[in-house]
This record gives structure tokens, C-alpha cells and sequence, in this order.
């Protein structure tokens, strides 16, 4: 539990030149109102809310506001004040962005546990970036028929991350915060709900800070692992743009005994193979984070651990709220419809990170001396994921990895021998092309299939729909 006013920090300065910032006081920063027991009521409590230390505070046991801000100094009570403010005064979506944006940066001014701070990338590392995605999307011209995706080739620091991959973690989170801003109105009582309109806005608001500070901190967090902008096989940065973290990639080969420019050149072809999957099947977005939606729509909410929280919920301890997210409230529902989206959503994961594995392999292989161990240790690392990963788990009830990495590689590999890179590839024309979860199962089977084409079909639909285009103009 955070120990600053309403769990949250107080934001850093951060420099024009860099990314790096430091708190104004940092030896004598906010301490919070937490230690003391909640729910401790009588005459000198007339509110029923639990203070620091059981009641009595340095203003007395008969000035209860005293007793809960007494021990702020005034720096840190005015804060806290303003982001209460901020918390109550929300009324956008279901979480609060604008706060996950300050607190993501935040977290990243921090620097991660191993001591190493965020600063801004010089002309040097971009240069080398830069040169890393064009030899890298030579050597793919060779192994896949796509074409390259990446208009342009950047060189991010760990802030940049965040501020360019805000609005694709909104998409992800959004359905599943929304159905917490529902259950939060639910839990009253029906006979309460029509007079407990302003309660409602408030729980809301709440829960939209909240959930905003607890995003915010994971993404802080994942900025300090990730090493390009498509980490987790999702489309997180703006279209056509292969990015790489310098400062993360060192961090990442400190201990291989690898050269850096084989590892920053592996990571790029990793980097510039999922832009051509994303830039040339125009498809694929919108079917993975289809899959995501549809996955939590099946998300229920432990309504029983949200109307403790409810019904508990000292004003004086708002950070309750912030720890049962941090337990998780989400709970999958074991429906056919939920397992079905599990599986497409796992099986879509698989398949656009074993394509890349297998797609970078060949293109590496002979290239790099490296390359197997990298593959391996990416694949790891992948399928063990970091502590940012487990905190999105809790909070979306969600893990965004290829269970399936190896077998799909297999699969795209033995396409690849038996079909040609052209055969291979092409499965990507439509999605009822690609295979299945039992596919992964039975590989040789799917690759000696006789595959639809659909290009005919697509071709019938288009100019059928052109006919009636055409009928409609006459008219």
C-alpha cells in the first residue's frame, strides 16, 4: 500500500532535456494517513471513519480532519487535496487516462529496480537504430513475401513508449474498467440506486482514478522491460513505425554475452517482421483486439468482494479501492461461449508470434552466430512474461501471451517446407485461412490440407456488391 496521501505520489519535475525527473523533497516526501484501524466509531468519532492511530490525531480527538491531515505538512496536504479533487471531479470513461498518463511517467522517472534511470535517446542511438531496421528489413525481403511495413525506424526512450502506446492500452482496457463502473453502481441496493445518484457518480469517479493509477503504474512498469513497440504480438504503436528502446536492449543483453549490435539487429527483425504482418494484413488488427473485447465481455466481476469493499469503504483509507484491484475482482466465466474466446484470443496470439519467430529464424539463421540463442531467450522471456504482465492479469483478467509460441513457429515452419514462402504467407489473405487451436495440435494434418481460396469468393462478393451499387445509381 502506498504510504502518500490517497496512494498516490506526488509527481516528479521532469527536465526539457530528458525524461528523468526528481521530486522537490525527496527526503521528506508525503507520508500517508494509513496505520491506523478503520471503523472505530464514538463521541469523539462522529463519523464513524477510522483516523491514524486509532482516533486521536495532533488536532484532538474532537477535530476528526485534524486527527486524518493533522500530520501532513502543507505541501502534501494541498496535494492531496488536488488529486482528490481530481479523483471526484472525473467524469469521463471508465479510468481516468489523463492520471494513467502521470502516473506511467512517474513510475518511469523512477527507474526500474536495477538502478537504471530513463533519459532521452542521443543522435548516436538513433542513427544505430535506424540502420538496424533497414538491414533488418533486407534480410526479411528474403524469407517472408510481405513487404516491408515500417515507413519509419525511431529510437524511443521509456517515456516515448508510454506517451505513444497510451491509446492502445486504452482500447484494451476500457471494455473490461467499464464493466467495473456498472458493478459499482449494482452492488446498492435497488431500493438506494434511485435516490443514490451523486454516491454513484462518486463510487465512479473513484473507480476511474483508481483504476487509471493502477494502469498507469503497470505501463510505467512494462516501459521499463519492453524493447520495441509490438512486445506483447499487439500493434501498441502508431502504424508503419518499427521502435526500439536503446536503454532497454542494453539492460536486456547485460549478462548474454552477446555483441550489442547482434542483439539490437536481432530485436529489430523481430521489430520489422510484425510491421509487415500488421501493415499488409489489413485484417489482423481489428481480429486481435476483437478477440480481447470479446474475451471480456465474458469478465465478471466478484460482486461479493466489490460490496465488501463498498460497504466497508472509509473516506479516510480510499487506497481499500486501490487494493482490491490489486487483488483482482475478475473472475472468467466457465461458459462454452468464454472458452471459445479464450481460445481464439490465445490461438491469435500464438499465430502472429510464431510467424515472427519462425520468419526471423530463417532470416537470421545463417547470419547471425547468435541468433539461436537470442531465439531462445526471447521465447522465454516471453513465455514467462515480467510483473507489469501479471499486473494487467489481475487487473483485466487477462494474459496477453502465446501460450502456443513453439507450436505455432513449428506449424509456420513446416508451411514454409512443404507450401514455399509464397503458400505460407498467403494464409494471411483471410482469416478463416489460418489455423486452429486443433490445428496446433495436428500440424501435418493442417499442412497436407487442401486449403479454400477465398480470392475467388471475395472476388464474386465485390463485384456483386458493384452490381448493386450500379442498379441503385440507375434508379
Amino acid at each position: 500500500m502506498s504510504d502518500t496521501p490517497f496512494g498516490f505520489g506526488l509527481p516528479p519535475e521532469e527536465p526539457e532535456s530528458g525524461d528523468e525527473g526528481k521530486k522537490k523533497d525527496p527526503a521528506g516526501g508525503g507520508q500517508g494517513s494509513g496505520g491506523g484501524q478503520g471503523g472505530q466509531g464514538g463521541p469523539a468519532n462522529p463519523f464513524g471513519f477510522g483516523f491514524p492511530g486509532g482516533g486521536q490525531g495532533p488536532g484532538g480527538g474532537d477535530n476528526p480532519f485534524a486527527a486524518i491531515f493533522g500530520s501532513l505538512n502543507p505541501a502534501d496536504l494541498g496535494a492531496a487535496f488536488q488529486q482528490l479533487g481530481q479523483m471526484l471531479s472525473y467524469e469521463g470513461g471508465p479510468v481516468n487516462w489523463d492520471m494513467a498518463k502521470q502516473i506511467a511517467r512517474q513510475t518511469v522517472s523512477q527507474g526500474t529496480p536495477d538502478g537504471t534511470r530513463d533519459s532521452s535517446v542521443g543522435p548516436a542511438e538513433r542513427a544505430a537504430v535506424e540502420e538496424a531496421v533497414r538491414l533488418a528489413d533486407l534480410w526479411l525481403d528474403g524469407s517472408t513475401s510481405l513487404p516491408s511495413g515500417a515507413g519509419t525506424a525511431v529510437a524511443w526512450s521509456r517515456a516515448e513508449w508510454v506517451e505513444s502506446t497510451l491509446p492502445a492500452w486504452r482500447q484494451l482496457v476500457d471494455p473490461v474498467a467499464e464493466r467495473v463502473g456498472v458493478a459499482m453502481g449494482d452492488v446498492l441496493p435497488e431500493e438506494m440506486q434511485a435516490v443514490a445518484g451523486p454516491l454513484i457518480g462518486m463510487m465512479r469517479s473513484m473507480g476511474g482514478a483508481m483504476f487509471g493509477q493502477q494502469i498507469g503504474q503497470a505501463v510505467g512498469v512494462l516501459a521499463g522491460e519492453v524493447v520495441g513497440s509490438t512486445d506483447v504480438g499487439l500493434p501498441l504503436g502508431p502504424a508503419g513505425k518499427a521502435a526500439l528502446l536503446p536503454l532497454n536492449i542494453e539492460a536486456f543483453g547485460k549478462d548474454l554475452g552477446v555483441p550489442k549490435d547482434e542483439i539490437r539487429l536481432y530485436l529489430a527483425l523481430r521489430e520489422a517482421a510484425h510491421q509487415r504482418l500488421f501493415a499488409h494484413v489489413p485484417w489482423l488488427r481489428s481480429h486481435l483486439f476483437g478477440a480481447v473485447e470479446g474475451y471480456a465481455r465474458g469478465i465478471k466481476v466478484d460482486t461479493s468482494k466489490l460490496e465488501d469493499v463498498v460497504g466497508q469503504f472509509d473516506p479516510a483509507h480510499p487506497e481499500q479501492v486501490q487494493e482490491a484491484l490489486q487483488q483482482g475482482m475478475f473472475q472468467p466465466e466457465e461458459t462454452p461461449a468464454q472458452k471459445a474466446a479464450l481460445a481464439r484470443l490465445e490461438t491469435a496470439l500464438a499465430l502472429v508470434e510464431g510467424w515472427v519467430d519462425a520468419v526471423v529464424h530463417d532470416a537470421a539463421g545463417n547470419r547471425l552466430t547468435s541468433a539461436n540463442a537470442l531465439r531462445e531467450t526471447l521465447r522465454r522471456r516471453r513465455a514467462s512474461g515480467g510483473p507489469a504482465e501479471q499486473t494487467f492479469a489481475t487487473l483485466i483478467g487477462l494474459q496477453l501471451r502465446p501460450r502456443r509460441l513453439r507450436d505455432a513457429s513449428r506449424l509456420w515452419a513446416s508451411l514454409t517446407d512443404a507450401r514455399g514462402v509464397d503458400g505460407r504467407d498467403g494464409l494471411w489473405a483471410h482469416p478463416d485461412m489460418l489455423p486452429t487451436a486443433d490445428d496446433l495440435d495436428d500440424p501435418d494434418g493442417f499442412v497436407h490440407r487442401e486449403q479454400l481460396d477465398f480470392s475467388e469468393l471475395d472476388k464474386m462478393l465485390g463485384d456483386a456488391a458493384e452490381g448493386r451499387d450500379g442498379d441503385d445509381t440507375q434508379k
